[in-house]
């Protein structure tokens, strides 16, 4: 893996963002077509869009004394099967990748002098298939040969790092991990788990960062897209494969994912009580630094965690 040095590495509080679709979805009145954001690009309009999402959680970081703040490009959806589905031609589609990039390093360069600590810009790349369902690829290298193009777009475009997300099987985020590493990318890889705290693809937590790690090494691992209180029971063992956990971002609510799937409403459950789910998971997570939310989190939620994690 690129030996590129992270800051969040380092250690000290690092904040992100939070549901970034399902804010732009139901509570901006958005409409995303197969939940890509990154289609926003295309017109200044849809750029006003996203600075408007990411700036109360800047804003929060710039109150929060010593923190940086992890700078994730809007492209979970913006690779190539999905760019199919949107109309996006592979150079159209790079283009997208790379305008996502350069989104993210204007906002760096309007906030940096106002935070106490470093932003860093971190490249998203979501799943090939539905990031609810292992459904695709089962290969390694079908996985790293499919999100090569996404990785060098964003590499490109002037990204720290990659960032895979919604990974539901170890054999697609080695996959990943692999593309970072033939791009010269730091990456980490995010793991979603069912309420059993197991992959959708079935391997428990565990098993898939093992996995990973045995292989390829990549900079920290993270849990995304899961409530605390679908994972933390499976921290409690311990062990070497916890500490490299530095990421979370979780969903607002405790509902599986085929709930949340059906649901036509958002749920963004109680953000104080999600708050200190975050600051228990610190016994249990050394290495926990990085704190951001996902589906149906918005800035209240990351300001309730950011309280209840320096509190």
């Amino acid at each position: 893996m690129a030996t590129i040095s992270l800051p969040q590495l380092d250690g000290g509080l690092f904040l992100s963002d939070g549901g970034l679709e399902t804010t732009l979805i139901f509570l901006e009145g958005v409409e995303l077509p197969h939940f890509a954001a990154f289609v926003l690009l295309h017109d200044e309009a849809g750029r006003e869009q996203l600075r408007a999402y990411y700036r109360p959680y800047l804003e929060l970081a710039a109150a929060t004394p010593h923190a940086g703040f992890v700078l994730e490009t809007p492209t979970w959806r913006a690779s190539t099967d999905w760019g199919r589905l949107l109309n996006y031609e592979p150079a159209a589609l790079a283009q997208a990748n790379r305008d996502a990039a350069r989104l993210v390093r204007e906002l760096r360069d309007e906030w940096q002098p106002r935070l106490a600590g470093p932003v860093v810009l971190s490249g998203v790349i979501g799943p090939r298939g539905d990031g609810y369902i292992a459904d695709a690829p089962n290969s390694v290298a079908d996985a790293a040969d499919y999100h090569q193009a996404q990785a060098a777009a964003l590499r490109d475009g002037g990204v720290d790092m990659l960032s895979a997300v919604t990974m539901t099987t170890s054999a697609e985020a080695l996959g990943v991990a692999r593309a970072a590493r033939s791009v010269g990318l730091p990456v980490s890889i995010s793991f979603t788990v069912e309420t059993d705290g197991r992959l959708p693809g079935g391997e428990t937590l565990r098993e898939a960062i093992e996995a990973v790690d045995a292989a390829e090494r990549p900079a920290y691992f993270a849990i995304n897209c899961a409530h605390p209180t679908h994972f933390s029971a499976c921290l409690a063992g311990g062990g070497d494969w916890i500490a490299r956990i530095r990421c979370v971002r979780a969903n607002a609510s405790t509902r599986s994912h085929a709930e949340l799937d059906a649901a036509t409403e958002l749920d963004i459950g109680d953000p104080v009580a999600l708050g200190g789910h975050y600051r228990r998971l610190r016994a249990s997570l050394p290495g926990l630094n990085v704190l951001g939310g996902c589906c149906g989190t918005d800035s209240r939620h990351l300001r309730a965690i950011r309280d209840a994690w320096v509190r």
